[in-house]
């Protein structure tokens, strides 16, 4: 277990958190968030040693190992199988199959594991170090955004493989449904405090969200309450008859704690402008066929597609099979070696492309980079864009050269919003973005009137936004007309058929009259033992659901009498009420843990009784 206590990190002027403690406990899972730059990846560098705090510990048990994925590119063996094998543990230095089934996971052929490393992108390589950290077992592992250098169906058997991870995990990703799918605590760094809690994002979230508006309440009340106290001392001080009361009235001011007002944090706020578009269709494409060079196979052969209003179409499937490559020929930046794209004369089409940062004019602040977007754009109107993405003030006056590569794709966000469009062509917009960030784009793109195609791997977005699937699948693209849930339901990865083959239930045998009388006490037993397991947990689940339901009951009347409290000026209740909340919050948080170890426990019960089962029938 991993003890954290009264840490403090700051650089120069600007204070990343202050008198953060948390625990990463046994077989704990922790999704890690925040805003980009409140000191996620600050925090990993502190518990790797990496990075001394200006206060505080980091207590790790001798022994404990721990394992995070490297960023840096550095290789010392022939092949990318040899490379992986340097990861594994030297009690199990001759089980290359492990490596080798991890490599397979993350997207590399049998003949890939036989390349050198240094053949293969940037992306990729990555793969391979995450690999090397996955196969040494460490007993804490820390993963810093995996997901922007995995495709779909790494990421989806990444899911998988993380959630039967039996040892603690640190997460750090802006993909909310890749997150929660993964993990058993959120810890969120807020306000340069941290606050854990068990469940997913949005649970947690909620629960600031609510307690931080009781607050704001609370604060306003007894601003106004703390007014008319000053006016009334103003007033009749110098009334020798209420002395008394003035004097009174004075000993409480200084009693009462004056509440800070809670500082504003900076989100994206923002919309598409879609300009109205009249006609039934926006662009058609007719057999396009592309590769960068001759000889080579096409990334795109005889690929159609019409384009109409209003559509949200996702393009999907694994890196370099043509996404980007796709967007780019719709986008005018490349021409098809065959086939043709019409479009409607009066389209106007905005295109946030992976490769558009390097365009950035480096020597430019962030204004005069929205500003050359479009002639047409007011100083005031970039100024306002922005402060929409989060460059308020000062900040929207820094050079493009000191900026990060989040900042810089907000930048790109804010030339597309100058001017108005119809078509919106994304291609993984998410990367580099935080969460909440993510969330905002979401609703932009949800809200925006015009059609919308966009290339990502967050299945959240997928889930939410397809209308249409365009799909670089079993090395060919196709257009599937649907949602991703029928795509997953009726199609699915060619890389998960194996997966699903195994599920299958093989033809059961026949069977004699001795062999069903056996089989069938069997199962009378079977069920017997089931029943004497899994129903105490059973009831014990409920009685704690049932305590916590009452407990969080009491807590929102007591939180209810508070504000009721403040309005009235009711000072006792004002300073016992949080107190009682304090003891119930510690009370649900100790229910909750037990309720997660005692449910953790039915669910790996009941699914061992649902395997004997199935074995038996």
């Amino acid at each position: 277990m991993i003890k954290a206590i009264n840490l403090e990190k700051s650089y120069g002027k600007q204070i990343l958190f202050r008198d953060l403690s948390f625990n990463v406990n046994r077989g704990e899972k922790i999704g890690l968030v925040g805003r980009n730059g409140f000191g996620k990846t600050t925090l990993f560098q502190l518990i790797l040693g990496r990075a001394e705090p200006d206060e505080g510990t980091v207590s790790i048990p001798r022994g404990y190992r721990i394992g995070c994925l490297e960023q840096h590119i550095k290789f010392s063996k022939e092949t990318v199988l040899e490379e992986g094998c340097l990861g594994l543990h030297e009690t199990e230095e001759h089980a290359e199959w492990k490596v080798a089934k991890m490599l397979s996971g993350l997207g590399f052929s049998e003949e890939d594991m036989q390349q050198h490393p240094s053949t293969f992108s940037g992306g990729f390589q990555i793969r391979l170090n995450l690999a090397k950290v996955l196969v040494a077992n460490p007993d804490l592992l820390l993963l810093d955004e995996p997901n922007n250098y995995l495709d779909i169906v790494a990421i989806r058997w990444l899911t998988h493989f993380l959630r039967s991870w039996k040892n603690e995990l640190m997460l750090i990703t802006h993909d909310r449904q890749f997150m929660d799918g993964v993990t058993t605590h959120t810890m969120l760094i807020h306000r340069q405090k941290v606050r854990k809690a068990a469940g997913n994002t949005e649970k947690l979230y909620n629960q600031i969200a609510q307690e931080e508006e009781i607050y704001e309440k609370t604060r306003l009340n007894d601003q106004k309450k703390r007014k008319q106290t000053e006016l009334f001392i103003s007033r009749f001080r110098a009334k020798a008859r209420l002395a008394g009361m003035v004097q009174s009235r004075v000993k409480s001011l200084e009693k009462q704690k004056k509440l800070a007002a809670l500082e504003k944090q900076q989100s994206l706020d923002f919309s598409f402008n879609s300009a109205h578009f009249s006609a039934a269709r926006m662009m058609a494409a007719e057999g396009l066929s592309f590769s960068y060079s001759e000889g080579k196979p096409y990334l795109i052969d005889n690929f159609s597609i019409n384009i109409g209003k209003a559509e949200r179409i996702c393009v999907i499937g694994k890196n370099g099979k043509g996404k980007s490559t796709l967007l780019r020929i719709l986008a005018g930046e490349l021409k098809p070696l065959s086939g043709s794209i019409s479009t409607h004369p009066k389209l106007k089409t905005g295109f946030f492309g992976q490769t558009n940062v390097a365009k950035l004019n480096v020597n430019k602040t962030i204004v005069e980079e929205i500003t050359s977007a479009d002639s047409q754009c007011l100083p005031q109107t970039a100024r306002n864009i922005a402060g929409a993405m989060m460059f308020s003030g000062d900040a929207a006056l820094k050079k493009i050269s000191v900026i990060s590569g989040g900042e810089k794709s907000r930048v790109l966000l804010g030339k597309l919003l100058v001017t108005p469009s119809h078509l919106l062509l994304l291609d993984e917009p998410t990367n580099h973005l935080d969460m909440e960030s993510c969330d905002s784009l979401m609703e932009a793109i949800t809200e925006f009137d015009g059609s919308v195609i966009i290339v990502t791997h967050n299945e959240m977005y997928l889930h939410a936004l397809a209308q249409r699937l365009v799909i670089f699948d079993k090395d060919r693209v196709s257009l599937f007309e649907g949602t991703y849930q029928d795509f997953l339901d009726n199609v699915g990865w060619e890389d998960e058929t194996d997966l699903k083959n195994s599920n299958r239930k093989a033809p059961a045998k026949s069977l004699t009259k001795a062999d069903r009388k056996a089989q069938k006490k069997m199962k009378a037993e079977f069920l017997q033992e089931k029943t004497r397991v899994l129903k105490p947990m059973a009831e014990k689940i409920s009685e704690i659901e049932s305590a916590i339901e009452q407990l969080e009951s009491e807590f929102r009347e007591n939180t209810e009498l508070l504000v009721k409290a403040s309005n009235e000026g009711n000072v006792e209740a004002i300073a016992e009420l949080p107190k009682k909340n304090g003891i119930l919050r510690r009370q649900i948080d100790h229910l909750y843990e037990e309720l997660e170890e005692i449910t953790s426990t039915y669910e790996k019960e009941s699914l061992e009784f649902q395997k004997k089962l199935k074995e038996l029938k």
